[in-house]
């Protein structure tokens, strides 16, 4: 029970790592309090952990949305009380190719989607954990952000996901005296919507990783559990490679 008696928001939860995020914590201990665009499909992952005896309540919105992530705080307050981490997993791929014929509105949404999403929620977290004296917040960044190999294709992705490890990096410099700590994940190929449903596509990215495989969210979920919990009360500002082996190959 690595998470007994925290209260954890969850964004992007409404699949994919996120949900794999919110059922593994909520089976630690956690009341999760669960943010995605999809209502429905939150309140049916809301509906099975609470089935299983676990506590789980959800917020609709956007991430995009300025507000959205003081809602879920102030939110999470009301059913909970309190705070006491963040895993900030909402993010897009958004269309790629290459820069030369990128239009304005796909880079401006994928990095809205990833970076000012990430910025939003630091705003509105580390002041409430620097007042209460401590707390944990992890961003979902990318390999393909620290060390992809120059991908083609992927600029924008790319541009959004760094970004997200310069704020992590800052923010953990600004607030670890406050017992604030900030991380992120940089994950690998994971076997999400994100990925497709093409057998063909999945080897062939399988076969980029010297593990040979894609992960399963459930292995992604299991680092941010790591750095929410008190096992990593010492690691603050780490870009926590779980990547197959990725950016060893890259290297």
């Amino acid at each position: 029970m690595e998470l007994r008696g925290k209260t954890i928001i969850v964004t992007g939860a409404s699949s994919g790592i996120g949900a794999a995020a919110a059922l593994l914590f909520a089976s630690e201990g956690a009341n999760v309090v669960l943010g995605a665009r999809r209502k429905e499909e939150l309140e049916h992952l809301v509906g099975q952990i609470v089935q299983s005896n676990g506590k789980a309540t959800c917020l609709a919105g956007d991430v995009t949305d300025e507000g959205y992530a003081k809602s879920l705080m102030d939110f999470a307050c009301d059913q909970f009380g309190t705070v006491d981490g963040a895993f900030n997993n909402a993010g897009i791929m958004g269309q790629m190719g290459p820069v030369a014929q990128m239009g304005t509105a796909t880079w401006d949404r994928v990095i809205a989607a990833n970076l000012t999403s990430a910025f939003y929620a630091a705003r509105a977290q580390v002041p409430f954990f620097a007042e209460k004296g401590g707390g944990s917040i992890v961003f979902t960044s990318s390999f393909v952000g620290y060390s992809n190999g120059g991908m083609p294709g992927m600029a924008a992705y790319a541009a959004s996901k760094a970004g997200m490890i310069g704020l992590t990096q800052s923010l953990a410099a600004e607030h670890a005296s406050d017992g604030v700590r900030v991380n992120a994940i940089l994950p690998g190929g994971t076997k999400t919507a994100m990925a497709g449903d093409d057998p063909d596509t999945h080897d062939f990215v399988a076969n980029l990783h010297p593990i040979k495989r894609l992960a399963d969210p459930q292995e992604i979920a299991q680092s941010a559990l790591y750095l929410l919990s008190d096992r990593a009360s010492f690691v603050t500002g780490t870009p926590l490679i779980v990547d197959g082996g990725m950016s060893v190959r890259l290297l």
